[in-house]
Protein backbone atom coordinates (compact mmCIF):
# COMPACT_ATOMS: atom_id res chain seq x y z
CA UNK A 1 0.00 0.00 0.00
CA UNK A 2 2.79 2.41 0.90
CA UNK A 3 4.57 1.62 -2.34
CA UNK A 4 1.39 2.27 -4.34
CA UNK A 5 0.72 5.54 -2.52
CA UNK A 6 4.27 6.70 -3.16
CA UNK A 7 3.88 5.83 -6.84
CA UNK A 8 0.68 7.89 -7.04
CA UNK A 9 2.36 10.88 -5.38
CA UNK A 10 5.28 10.73 -7.83
CA UNK A 11 2.83 10.43 -10.72
CA UNK A 12 0.88 13.46 -9.47
CA UNK A 13 4.04 15.48 -9.21
CA UNK A 14 5.06 14.41 -12.70
CA UNK A 15 1.69 15.47 -14.08
CA UNK A 16 1.98 18.88 -12.34
CA UNK A 17 5.47 19.47 -13.73
CA UNK A 18 4.29 18.47 -17.19
CA UNK A 19 1.36 20.90 -17.04
CA UNK A 20 3.46 23.86 -15.88
CA UNK A 21 5.99 23.17 -18.62
CA UNK A 22 3.30 23.72 -21.28
CA UNK A 23 2.87 27.06 -23.03
CA UNK A 24 0.88 29.39 -20.74
CA UNK A 25 -2.61 30.31 -21.85
CA UNK A 26 -2.73 33.90 -23.26
CA UNK A 27 -5.81 34.45 -21.09
CA UNK A 28 -3.71 33.63 -18.03
CA UNK A 29 -0.99 36.07 -19.16
CA UNK A 30 -3.60 38.80 -19.63
CA UNK A 31 -5.07 38.04 -16.21
CA UNK A 32 -1.66 38.34 -14.58
CA UNK A 33 -1.19 41.72 -16.28
CA UNK A 34 -4.60 42.93 -15.08
CA UNK A 35 -3.72 41.88 -11.54
CA UNK A 36 -0.58 43.99 -11.71
CA UNK A 37 1.69 40.94 -11.59
CA UNK A 38 3.82 42.32 -14.39
CA UNK A 39 6.91 40.16 -13.85
CA UNK A 40 4.76 37.01 -14.00
CA UNK A 41 2.90 38.33 -17.02
CA UNK A 42 6.18 39.11 -18.76
CA UNK A 43 7.45 35.59 -18.08
CA UNK A 44 4.22 34.11 -19.43
CA UNK A 45 4.34 36.15 -22.65
CA UNK A 46 8.04 35.39 -23.09
CA UNK A 47 7.19 31.69 -23.00
CA UNK A 48 4.29 32.15 -25.40
CA UNK A 49 6.43 34.01 -27.94
CA UNK A 50 9.14 31.36 -27.60
CA UNK A 51 6.68 28.60 -28.39
CA UNK A 52 4.75 30.63 -30.98
CA UNK A 53 7.47 32.60 -32.80
CA UNK A 54 5.06 33.63 -35.59
CA UNK A 55 2.38 35.02 -33.26
CA UNK A 56 2.45 38.81 -33.85
CA UNK A 57 -0.22 39.44 -31.24
CA UNK A 58 1.84 37.72 -28.58
CA UNK A 59 4.86 39.91 -29.30
CA UNK A 60 2.61 42.98 -29.20
CA UNK A 61 1.21 41.94 -25.82
CA UNK A 62 4.72 41.27 -24.53
CA UNK A 63 5.69 44.79 -25.60
CA UNK A 64 2.78 46.26 -23.64
CA UNK A 65 3.83 44.48 -20.44
CA UNK A 66 7.47 45.49 -20.92
CA UNK A 67 6.39 49.11 -21.42
CA UNK A 68 4.43 49.01 -18.18
CA UNK A 69 7.61 47.79 -16.49
CA UNK A 70 9.44 50.73 -18.12
CA UNK A 71 11.69 48.34 -20.03
CA UNK A 72 11.34 50.51 -23.10
CA UNK A 73 14.26 49.10 -25.09
CA UNK A 74 12.93 45.55 -24.79
CA UNK A 75 9.40 46.78 -25.45
CA UNK A 76 10.46 48.50 -28.66
CA UNK A 77 12.14 45.29 -29.84
CA UNK A 78 8.95 43.31 -29.15
CA UNK A 79 6.80 45.85 -31.00
CA UNK A 80 9.14 45.80 -34.02
CA UNK A 81 8.98 42.01 -34.07
CA UNK A 82 5.16 42.16 -34.00
CA UNK A 83 5.10 44.61 -36.91
CA UNK A 84 7.60 42.54 -38.88
CA UNK A 85 5.26 39.56 -38.51
CA UNK A 86 2.12 41.56 -39.25
CA UNK A 87 2.57 45.07 -40.70
CA UNK A 88 -1.18 45.62 -40.46
CA UNK A 89 -1.05 45.91 -36.66
CA UNK A 90 -1.05 49.70 -37.02
CA UNK A 91 -2.18 50.25 -33.44
CA UNK A 92 1.26 49.03 -32.38
CA UNK A 93 2.99 51.92 -34.16
CA UNK A 94 1.82 54.32 -31.45
CA UNK A 95 3.21 52.12 -28.69
CA UNK A 96 6.47 51.70 -30.60
CA UNK A 97 6.78 55.44 -31.15
CA UNK A 98 6.14 56.12 -27.48
CA UNK A 99 8.63 53.45 -26.36
CA UNK A 100 11.35 55.06 -28.49
CA UNK A 101 10.33 58.55 -27.34
CA UNK A 102 10.55 57.54 -23.69
CA UNK A 103 14.15 56.43 -24.27
CA UNK A 104 15.02 59.74 -25.89
CA UNK A 105 15.39 58.00 -29.26
CA UNK A 106 13.62 60.81 -31.05
CA UNK A 107 14.78 60.00 -34.58
CA UNK A 108 13.63 56.39 -34.15
CA UNK A 109 10.21 57.52 -32.88
CA UNK A 110 9.45 59.57 -35.99
CA UNK A 111 8.83 56.68 -38.42
CA UNK A 112 6.09 54.82 -36.51
CA UNK A 113 4.39 58.08 -35.50
CA UNK A 114 4.29 59.23 -39.13
CA UNK A 115 2.74 55.90 -40.07
CA UNK A 116 -0.18 56.59 -37.73
CA UNK A 117 -0.81 60.03 -39.21
CA UNK A 118 -0.73 58.61 -42.73
CA UNK A 119 -3.97 56.81 -41.95
CA UNK A 120 -5.48 59.22 -39.41
CA UNK A 121 -4.18 62.80 -39.55
CA UNK A 122 -6.52 63.99 -36.79
CA UNK A 123 -4.81 62.34 -33.84
CA UNK A 124 -3.71 65.39 -31.85
CA UNK A 125 -1.78 63.31 -29.35
CA UNK A 126 0.32 61.87 -32.16
CA UNK A 127 0.99 65.34 -33.55
CA UNK A 128 2.28 66.32 -30.10
CA UNK A 129 4.62 63.32 -29.90
CA UNK A 130 5.77 63.73 -33.49
CA UNK A 131 6.44 67.45 -33.03
CA UNK A 132 8.45 66.73 -29.89
CA UNK A 133 10.34 63.93 -31.66
CA UNK A 134 11.30 66.20 -34.55
CA UNK A 135 12.34 68.82 -32.00
CA UNK A 136 14.43 66.33 -30.06
CA UNK A 137 16.02 65.14 -33.30
CA UNK A 138 16.87 68.80 -34.09
CA UNK A 139 14.68 68.80 -37.19
CA UNK A 140 13.15 72.09 -36.15
CA UNK A 141 11.34 73.13 -39.32
CA UNK A 142 9.54 69.78 -39.46
CA UNK A 143 8.49 70.06 -35.82
CA UNK A 144 6.66 73.36 -36.25
CA UNK A 145 3.40 72.28 -38.00
CA UNK A 146 2.84 69.39 -35.61
CA UNK A 147 3.39 71.54 -32.52
CA UNK A 148 1.06 74.17 -33.96
CA UNK A 149 -1.69 71.56 -34.39
CA UNK A 150 -1.18 70.42 -30.80
CA UNK A 151 -1.42 74.00 -29.53
CA UNK A 152 -4.54 74.69 -31.57
CA UNK A 153 -6.18 71.88 -29.64
CA UNK A 154 -4.80 73.13 -26.29
CA UNK A 155 -4.11 76.88 -26.64
CA UNK A 156 -3.39 77.48 -22.94
CA UNK A 157 -0.72 74.79 -22.67
CA UNK A 158 2.34 76.82 -21.65
CA UNK A 159 4.67 73.85 -21.87
CA UNK A 160 3.84 73.32 -25.54
CA UNK A 161 3.99 77.03 -26.30
CA UNK A 162 7.44 77.30 -24.71
CA UNK A 163 8.63 74.37 -26.80
CA UNK A 164 7.21 75.86 -29.99
CA UNK A 165 8.83 79.22 -29.22
CA UNK A 166 12.17 77.52 -28.60
CA UNK A 167 11.70 75.57 -31.81
CA UNK A 168 11.16 78.82 -33.73
CA UNK A 169 14.39 80.14 -32.23
CA UNK A 170 16.37 77.09 -33.30
CA UNK A 171 14.82 77.25 -36.76
CA UNK A 172 15.97 80.90 -36.93
CA UNK A 173 12.38 82.11 -37.25
CA UNK A 174 12.89 84.93 -34.78
CA UNK A 175 9.81 87.02 -35.53
CA UNK A 176 7.60 83.94 -35.12
CA UNK A 177 9.32 83.27 -31.78
CA UNK A 178 8.44 86.81 -30.66
CA UNK A 179 4.81 86.28 -31.65
CA UNK A 180 4.72 83.11 -29.59
CA UNK A 181 6.28 85.05 -26.71
CA UNK A 182 3.33 87.44 -26.78
CA UNK A 183 0.90 84.52 -26.60
CA UNK A 184 2.73 83.08 -23.59
CA UNK A 185 2.74 86.40 -21.73
CA UNK A 186 -0.99 86.79 -22.39
CA UNK A 187 -1.48 83.56 -20.43
CA UNK A 188 1.24 84.13 -17.82
CA UNK A 189 2.62 87.70 -17.58
CA UNK A 190 5.33 86.56 -15.12
CA UNK A 191 6.82 83.83 -17.29
CA UNK A 192 10.61 84.06 -16.98
CA UNK A 193 11.20 81.53 -19.80
CA UNK A 194 9.07 83.70 -22.10
CA UNK A 195 11.14 86.79 -21.34
CA UNK A 196 14.30 84.76 -21.95
CA UNK A 197 13.23 83.39 -25.31
CA UNK A 198 12.14 86.87 -26.35
CA UNK A 199 15.57 88.12 -25.35
CA UNK A 200 17.25 85.42 -27.43
CA UNK A 201 15.12 86.29 -30.47
CA UNK A 202 15.73 90.02 -30.09
CA UNK A 203 19.46 89.44 -29.74
CA UNK A 204 19.46 87.38 -32.96
CA UNK A 205 17.67 90.30 -34.63
CA UNK A 206 20.45 92.61 -33.37
CA UNK A 207 18.11 94.46 -31.02
CA UNK A 208 20.53 94.29 -28.10
CA UNK A 209 18.96 96.86 -25.79
CA UNK A 210 15.54 95.22 -26.01
CA UNK A 211 17.10 91.78 -25.51
CA UNK A 212 18.88 92.97 -22.38
CA UNK A 213 15.67 94.47 -21.03
CA UNK A 214 13.86 91.14 -21.46
CA UNK A 215 16.56 89.28 -19.55
CA UNK A 216 16.45 91.86 -16.79
CA UNK A 217 12.73 91.16 -16.50
CA UNK A 218 13.43 87.42 -16.41
CA UNK A 219 15.82 87.66 -13.46
CA UNK A 220 13.45 90.10 -11.77
CA UNK A 221 10.42 87.80 -11.86
CA UNK A 222 12.44 84.61 -11.24
CA UNK A 223 15.92 85.22 -9.75
CA UNK A 224 16.73 81.50 -9.68
CA UNK A 225 15.58 80.67 -13.22
CA UNK A 226 18.26 78.45 -14.84
CA UNK A 227 20.31 80.32 -17.47
CA UNK A 228 18.61 83.68 -16.82
CA UNK A 229 21.63 85.31 -15.16
CA UNK A 230 23.96 83.75 -17.71
CA UNK A 231 21.88 85.16 -20.57
CA UNK A 232 21.87 88.64 -19.06
CA UNK A 233 25.60 88.42 -18.36
CA UNK A 234 26.30 87.30 -21.90
CA UNK A 235 24.38 90.23 -23.39
CA UNK A 236 26.25 92.67 -21.15
CA UNK A 237 29.53 90.97 -22.03
CA UNK A 238 28.72 91.39 -25.72
CA UNK A 239 28.26 95.13 -25.08
CA UNK A 240 31.66 95.14 -23.30
CA UNK A 241 30.02 96.04 -20.01
CA UNK A 242 32.32 93.64 -18.19
CA UNK A 243 31.88 95.08 -14.71
CA UNK A 244 28.11 94.57 -15.01
CA UNK A 245 28.42 91.15 -16.64
CA UNK A 246 30.67 89.63 -13.95
CA UNK A 247 28.09 89.53 -11.12
CA UNK A 248 25.51 87.99 -13.46
CA UNK A 249 27.84 85.14 -14.41
CA UNK A 250 28.65 84.70 -10.72
CA UNK A 251 24.94 84.61 -9.85
CA UNK A 252 24.47 81.80 -12.37
CA UNK A 253 27.38 79.90 -10.84
CA UNK A 254 25.97 80.38 -7.33
CA UNK A 255 22.99 78.29 -8.40
CA UNK A 256 24.83 76.01 -10.84
CA UNK A 257 28.56 75.70 -10.01
CA UNK A 258 29.22 73.43 -13.00
CA UNK A 259 27.72 75.78 -15.60
CA UNK A 260 30.61 75.57 -18.07
CA UNK A 261 29.56 78.55 -20.19
CA UNK A 262 29.23 80.80 -17.13
CA UNK A 263 32.67 79.69 -15.93
CA UNK A 264 34.23 80.43 -19.31
CA UNK A 265 32.64 83.83 -19.73
CA UNK A 266 33.33 84.88 -16.14
CA UNK A 267 36.94 83.85 -16.78
CA UNK A 268 37.06 85.92 -19.96
CA UNK A 269 35.44 88.84 -18.14
CA UNK A 270 38.18 88.73 -15.52
CA UNK A 271 40.76 88.64 -18.30
CA UNK A 272 39.17 91.66 -19.97
CA UNK A 273 39.23 93.48 -16.62
CA UNK A 274 42.95 92.81 -16.25
CA UNK A 275 42.67 89.99 -13.69
CA UNK A 276 44.29 86.98 -15.40
CA UNK A 277 45.09 85.31 -12.08
CA UNK A 278 41.38 85.19 -11.30
CA UNK A 279 40.56 84.05 -14.83
CA UNK A 280 42.83 80.98 -14.94
CA UNK A 281 40.99 78.62 -12.52
CA UNK A 282 37.64 79.55 -14.05
CA UNK A 283 38.84 78.88 -17.59
CA UNK A 284 40.55 75.63 -16.63
CA UNK A 285 37.42 74.41 -14.86
CA UNK A 286 35.26 75.33 -17.87
CA UNK A 287 37.56 73.46 -20.25
CA UNK A 288 37.55 70.44 -17.95
CA UNK A 289 33.75 70.32 -17.74
CA UNK A 290 33.21 71.02 -21.44
CA UNK A 291 36.33 70.68 -23.63
CA UNK A 292 34.35 72.06 -26.58
CA UNK A 293 34.22 75.66 -25.35
CA UNK A 294 36.49 77.56 -27.72
CA UNK A 295 36.71 80.70 -25.58
CA UNK A 296 38.23 78.83 -22.62
CA UNK A 297 41.07 77.42 -24.73
CA UNK A 298 41.70 80.68 -26.57
CA UNK A 299 41.90 82.69 -23.35
CA UNK A 300 44.16 80.14 -21.72
CA UNK A 301 46.39 80.38 -24.78
CA UNK A 302 46.49 84.17 -24.48
CA UNK A 303 47.41 83.92 -20.79
CA UNK A 304 50.09 81.25 -21.38
CA UNK A 305 51.64 83.37 -24.13
CA UNK A 306 51.75 86.40 -21.81
CA UNK A 307 53.37 84.23 -19.12
CA UNK A 308 56.16 83.21 -21.48
CA UNK A 309 54.89 79.68 -22.05
CA UNK A 310 54.60 79.57 -25.86
CA UNK A 311 54.32 75.79 -26.19
CA UNK A 312 51.38 75.66 -23.75
CA UNK A 313 49.85 78.68 -25.47
CA UNK A 314 50.14 77.00 -28.87
CA UNK A 315 48.49 73.82 -27.60
CA UNK A 316 45.49 75.76 -26.25
CA UNK A 317 45.11 77.92 -29.36
CA UNK A 318 45.28 74.91 -31.65
CA UNK A 319 42.46 73.36 -29.60
CA UNK A 320 40.46 76.56 -30.07
CA UNK A 321 41.15 76.45 -33.81
CA UNK A 322 39.97 72.85 -34.00
CA UNK A 323 36.70 73.80 -32.28
CA UNK A 324 36.08 77.00 -34.29
CA UNK A 325 38.12 76.84 -37.52
CA UNK A 326 36.35 79.87 -39.00
CA UNK A 327 36.88 82.26 -36.08
CA UNK A 328 39.01 85.13 -37.32
CA UNK A 329 40.21 85.94 -33.80
CA UNK A 330 41.71 82.48 -33.32
CA UNK A 331 43.79 82.73 -36.49
CA UNK A 332 44.85 86.28 -35.65
CA UNK A 333 46.03 85.18 -32.19
CA UNK A 334 47.80 82.16 -33.65
CA UNK A 335 49.55 84.38 -36.19
CA UNK A 336 50.84 86.67 -33.46
CA UNK A 337 51.96 83.69 -31.38
CA UNK A 338 53.87 82.08 -34.25
CA UNK A 339 55.52 85.43 -35.01
CA UNK A 340 56.68 85.73 -31.38
CA UNK A 341 58.10 82.20 -31.64
CA UNK A 342 60.08 83.13 -34.75
CA UNK A 343 58.03 80.94 -37.09
CA UNK A 344 57.37 83.55 -39.78
CA UNK A 345 55.99 81.11 -42.34
CA UNK A 346 53.32 79.73 -39.99
CA UNK A 347 52.56 83.27 -38.79
CA UNK A 348 51.97 84.46 -42.34
CA UNK A 349 49.69 81.51 -43.07
CA UNK A 350 47.53 82.17 -40.00
CA UNK A 351 47.33 85.91 -40.60
CA UNK A 352 46.34 85.26 -44.22
CA UNK A 353 43.52 83.01 -42.98
CA UNK A 354 42.42 85.78 -40.62
CA UNK A 355 42.48 88.28 -43.49
CA UNK A 356 40.21 86.10 -45.63
CA UNK A 357 37.74 85.45 -42.84
CA UNK A 358 35.15 88.09 -42.07
CA UNK A 359 33.51 86.59 -39.00
CA UNK A 360 34.25 85.86 -35.41
CA UNK A 361 32.79 82.82 -33.70
CA UNK A 362 29.00 82.85 -33.70
CA UNK A 363 27.97 85.22 -30.92
CA UNK A 364 24.17 84.87 -30.93
CA UNK A 365 22.87 84.19 -27.46
CA UNK A 366 20.57 81.44 -28.73
CA UNK A 367 23.68 79.45 -29.71
CA UNK A 368 25.27 79.89 -26.27
CA UNK A 369 22.40 79.08 -23.97
CA UNK A 370 22.27 75.66 -22.38
CA UNK A 371 19.82 73.34 -24.18
CA UNK A 372 16.36 73.60 -22.72
CA UNK A 373 14.62 70.88 -24.72
CA UNK A 374 11.68 69.54 -22.75
CA UNK A 375 10.30 66.01 -22.85
CA UNK A 376 6.74 66.11 -21.46
CA UNK A 377 5.32 62.96 -20.00
CA UNK A 378 2.59 62.40 -22.54
CA UNK A 379 0.26 59.56 -21.53
CA UNK A 380 -0.80 57.26 -24.34
CA UNK A 381 -3.38 54.53 -24.05
CA UNK A 382 -2.27 51.15 -25.32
Amino acid sequence: MRSRALTLVILALSIRVSVTAQTPDPALAQSLEQQGRLADAEQAWQQITKDRPRDAGAFASLGVVLSKEEKYSDAAAAYRKALALNPHLTAIDLNLGLAEFKQGHFAEAIGPLKTILSTDSQKVQVHTLLGMSYYGARRFDEAIPHLQIAITNDPNNLELRNILAQDFLNAKKYNEALEEYKQILAINPDSAPAHMLAGEALDALHRSDEATAEFRLAVQVSPHEPDAHFGLGYLLWGQRKYAEAAPEFQAELDGSPSHAQALAYLGDTNLQLGRPEAAIPLLENAAKIDPGIELAHLDLGIIRAADGRPDDALREMKLAERIAPNDVNVHWRLGRLYRSMGNQQAAAAELEKAKKLTQAADTKLVDKMNPRAQKPDTPVEK
